[in-house]
Formats: C-alpha cells, sequence, structure tokens
C-alpha cells in the first residue's frame, strides 16, 4: 500500500465519528434520482392523509372525503380521490463483515476499514433522517447484534464494537477465516427482524453459499435490501502487476504474478465469484453497490445513491 496512513489500516472510534459530517447527498428513501442505484425500486406504502401524492383512483366506501379531486370528479362523472404515502419509521440494520479476507488493500485503504466506514456513514445518514438504525457485526469467530435505534449514544457503542473487531484484525492470527460466518450472521438476522426493514448488507462477500442466498431472498420478500460489494482494484486486475510485496508488518514476501499464471487464475477466480454473487443478487431484485478502496466511501454513496457524480 502506498500513501497510507495509521487509519487507512485500522479505523477507530473518532475517525468513524468523524464521517457523520461527511453522511449528506444520498439516502435510502423510496424517492430517488434518476440516477441514483435504487432508483425505480417498488416501496412499502402506508395509505392515509400524508405529504406525497401517491395516485388518483375511483372513492370507495370508507374514504375521506377531503380527498376527492373534484375537477377529475367533475370531467369523468365518477368520484375519484387522491391517495397519498405517508411517511412512516422504517427500521435499518447494516450487517457489516470483519473477517480476515477483509483485511486486505493495495493502494489506499483496507476492505475492513472501507466496510466499517460504509456502516458508519450509514448509520448518521439514517439517524440524520430520524430513522432507528441497528447493526450485526461479525468476524471469523464473533457475532454482535445491536438493535435499532436512535438514541445516538448507543450507535456510538456498537460503532466501538465495530471498532473493536476491526483492530484485532491481522494476518498473524492464528484462527483461519470462516467461510460461513457470512451465512450464519444473516441467519441471526432473519430470526431477529419483521417486515419493513431496511438491510444494507456490507462485505466482499467471501464465503457466499446457497445458504446466503436463501436468506437474503426470504428477507427480500417483506423488506428491502442493499448489498454493499467491498472490493479493491487490485483483486480484479492482478495480472498487470510486475511484482508484489505482501507484508504483514514485520516480514515481506516477493510475489511474481506472471509465474505460473498465478495473477490471471488469481483473477479469474475473483471475476466468476463477483459476477455470481452479481447475477445471483440481480435474479432476485436485490441492488449491489459496488465500493472500492481507493475512492472515499461517502463520495461513492453519494454517486451511486443520490445520483452525484464524483470528480476524479
Amino acid at each position: 500500500m502506498t500513501g497510507n496512513t495509521q487509519e487507512d489500516i485500522y479505523t477507530n472510534l473518532r475517525a468513524l465519528a468523524r464521517l457523520r459530517f461527511t453522511a449528506q447527498g444520498f439516502n435510502y428513501l423510496p424517492r430517488q434520482s434518476v440516477r441514483s442505484l435504487l432508483s425505480g425500486r417498488k416501496r412499502s406504502r402506508l395509505r392515509g392523509r400524508g405529504l406525497d401524492f401517491d395516485e388518483l383512483r375511483h372513492y370507495q366506501p370508507g374514504d375521506d372525503i377531503r380527498n376527492m379531486d373534484w375537477r377529475v370528479t367533475n370531467r369523468t362523472g365518477k368520484p375519484h380521490v387522491r391517495v397519498y404515502t405517508e411517511e412512516r419509521d422504517r427500521p435499518v440494520i447494516v450487517v457489516v463483515d470483519q473477517r480476515l479476507p477483509m483485511f486486505f488493500g493495495s493502494i489506499k485503504k483496507m476492505k475492513s476499514v472501507v466496510a466499517a466506514e460504509v456502516a458508519a456513514i450509514t448509520a448518521w445518514r439514517v439517524l440524520a433522517v430520524g430513522d432507528r438504525i441497528g447493526a450485526i457485526l461479525f468476524n471469523d469467530n464473533a457475532i454482535i447484534e445491536a438493535k435499532p435505534t436512535r438514541n445516538e449514544r448507543r450507535v456510538i457503542s456498537w460503532l466501538g464494537d465495530l471498532t473493536g473487531m476491526n483492530n484485532d484484525l491481522s494476518i498473524k492470527t492464528r484462527h483461519e477465516s470462516n467461510p460461513d460466518a457470512l451465512a450464519q450472521a444473516l441467519q441471526l438476522l432473519e430470526r431477529s427482524i419483521g417486515h419493513d426493514y431496511l438491510v444494507v448488507l456490507i462485505s466482499d462477500f467471501y464465503g457466499w453459499n446457497d445458504a446466503t442466498l436463501k436468506s437474503l431472498r426470504r428477507m427480500n420478500r417483506h423488506n428491502d435490501i442493499v448489498c454493499s460489494l467491498i472490493y479493491d482494484p487490485l483483486e480484479r486486475d492482478i495480472s498487470r502487476a510486475d511484482e508484489l510485496v505482501a507484508s504483514d508488518g514485520e516480514f515481506q514476501l516477493k510475489i511474481d504474478p506472471a509465474k505460473q499464471g498465478l495473477g490471471q487464475k488469481f483473477e479469474a477466480s475473483i471475476k466468476s465469484s463477483i459476477a455470481h454473487v452479481q447475477g445471483e443478487l440481480k435474479r432476485h431484485g436485490i441492488p449491489v453497490l459496488p465500493v472500492d478502496t481507493v475512492v472515499p466511501a461517502a463520495d461513492q454513496l453519494r454517486e451511486r445513491l443520490g445520483g452525484q457524480r464524483v470528480l476524479q
């Protein structure tokens, strides 16, 4: 990694708290810019008197006469009413991956740090619009659940837990990464939520399997899911590198990607895995938001969820 700072390798609570000042210019609400990734998505509706006009339809017994559209009624000769969408609370859960495969970065930041930043930015944005935010944080051997809340102190508390998980990451660890942890975290989430939640899954999707897909598919029937796919550019273009130097902070190892086609094999495997995950999610109507480790996470969220283009 070049030009990186300590906060690019390990995050801290102060850094995650500072991100609240960048959490603007985007939202996860139903109304989206036409350039937003979520534009055109269906939304849950609560009918009643609200602020947002939803549709015009024939009068039905029990409709509020104050919502009569007299102009259309007079023109058609049949009573019509205006129906409004009423804003309602929508709990949000961020599911954040802090497993060993996330402890990787080639240019700027570790995937694990970017995942933590996306979670924090999402949390601050959700609080800003008045909704509740909770979290499921997981690594290779533990899962922490935080129930949705509007209480800022409780949010800061689980951001502290997230920081702890992030700071525990090290390639010197003696345990192996757990590919089943993703499915286990989603199974816990599935038992915890009801209907009309927004789930923001933040991961590199290591360990993706049928159990993972089945959980997401079941939850997607009555909830909204957005998947933030965290990736490092080198994972997709490693074959072009002349020489790689891997380090655990103490020792270094030089790797030649061209030797025995190692780079091409690794790159093909990564691309195949990502394409498979994206294809399965798209087939079930679950949007995928790619987030790289180079461009600031807030800028990428604004570009993909707010329709604001990032200037390079």
